[in-house]
């Protein structure tokens, strides 16, 4: 991984808190899709309480929200930040600036109302066709604007007086993020699913989710949970991971592992907490493996000394949404094979 996108996570990690192909079976067989180089999605670095809201991706109180039923306009709902927007009819021309819910916006059967997306935005492969308006942090606004979408979505990273200068031309801005539970990414699934008179299909998504890790947690029940080291990042930037009360550190544990940085809270650790703690299993970014393999300060490591360091799609990780379950099955995987034979 090149210096550029080293920094561009790091800055991701420090500025949000937030992080299943398995998700929608084959009723939605257009949402395949995968994360955006060097941006390992919303992850965060520091607590935020701009996150405290997980709980008010809701629809206000009074709304419909029947599964199945077609969605009544116009609808409020409350987003991730603790604001109500109102989308006045359904959408019909989208644009996102945040890969997880562009996964999500295709889980639910509805890219072919995608008219622009961020750089970032990889998954599918179709998504490629769209026009990008730019990163994700500093998206071309006078481009989104001249496109007239009547849906903007959004993660953490977007600034919230973006999104606040785009309700003020009627143009509804969403944000959605989860930054500590399975339970929030159903919730923003069904969330988006509704505002999209989609709640059928989330429901279906969310369903094959729980099926799927319920069927992990089963085959991993009884069997001792390895020590695991989830390396964001490391090195001249730090050291990275995920926290006990983070999105990822939830998934490891849904795997059967144990985290040894599930006492850490947030998104940084020390040099000396990993060796201390020595993993006998590490996780890392296919594209950072090498690199961390080599570098002098893991090198004692036994997870490393006994070949035990795994390149993962870390954005099966870091993405909140209906790749989760895909992943809390490919970290089981890792971690107790003999479970999956």
């Amino acid at each position: 991984m090149n210096n550029l996108k080293r920094k561009l996570l790091v800055t991701l990690l420090t500025c949000s808190t937030a992080f299943t192909l398995f998700g929608c079976g084959d009723k939605t067989a257009d949402s395949q899709g995968a994360n955006a180089p060097g941006t390992n999605s919303e992850a965060a670095g520091t607590k935020q309480e701009s996150t405290k809201q997980q709980e008010s991706v809701l629809p206000q109180e009074g709304t419909e929200r029947q599964e199945g039923a077609a969605v009544s306009y116009p609808l409020t709902v409350t987003d991730s930040n603790g604001e109500t927007v109102t989308i006045s009819a359904e959408p019909q021309k989208i644009v996102s600036v945040a890969p997880n819910l562009t996964e999500l916006v295709y889980a639910l059967g509805a890219g072919d109302l995608l008219i622009a997306r961020s750089d970032y935005c990889d998954y599918p492969s179709e998504v490629s066709e769209v026009e990008s308006v730019g990163t994700i942090f500093a998206p071309d606004m006078e481009k989104m604007v001249s496109l007239e979408p009547d849906l903007v979505l959004a993660s953490t990273h977007f600034d919230r007086e973006a999104a606040a200068k785009i309700q003020e031309l009627s143009i509804p801005a969403l944000t959605l993020f989860e930054e500590n539970s399975m339970e929030g990414v159903y919730t923003m699934i069904e969330t988006l699913g509704q505002v999209l008179n989609r709640s059928e299909q989330a429901a279906d998504c969310v369903e094959t989710m729980k099926t799927e890790i319920d069927g992990v947690a089963e085959k991993v029940k009884d069997a001792a949970p390895p020590t695991v080291y989830y390396a964001v990042d490391f090195g001249e930037n730090g050291d990275f991971t995920a926290g006990g009360d983070t999105f990822a550190g939830t998934m490891i544990a849904l795997a059967g592992g144990d985290n040894i940085a599930k006492d850490v809270s947030g998104w940084s650790i020390t040099l000396e907490q990993i060796i201390e703690k020595d993993p006998s299993i590490i996780l890392i970014g296919e594209a950072m493996k090498d690199d961390f393999i080599s570098h002098p300060n893991y090198s004692g490591l036994t997870a490393v000394k006994e070949g035990r360091v795994y390149g993962i799609d870390n954005n099966l990780l870091d993405r909140q949404g209906y790749r989760n379950a895909e992943g809390v099955r490919a970290l089981a995987e890792i971690f107790h094979p003999e479970a999956f034979e």
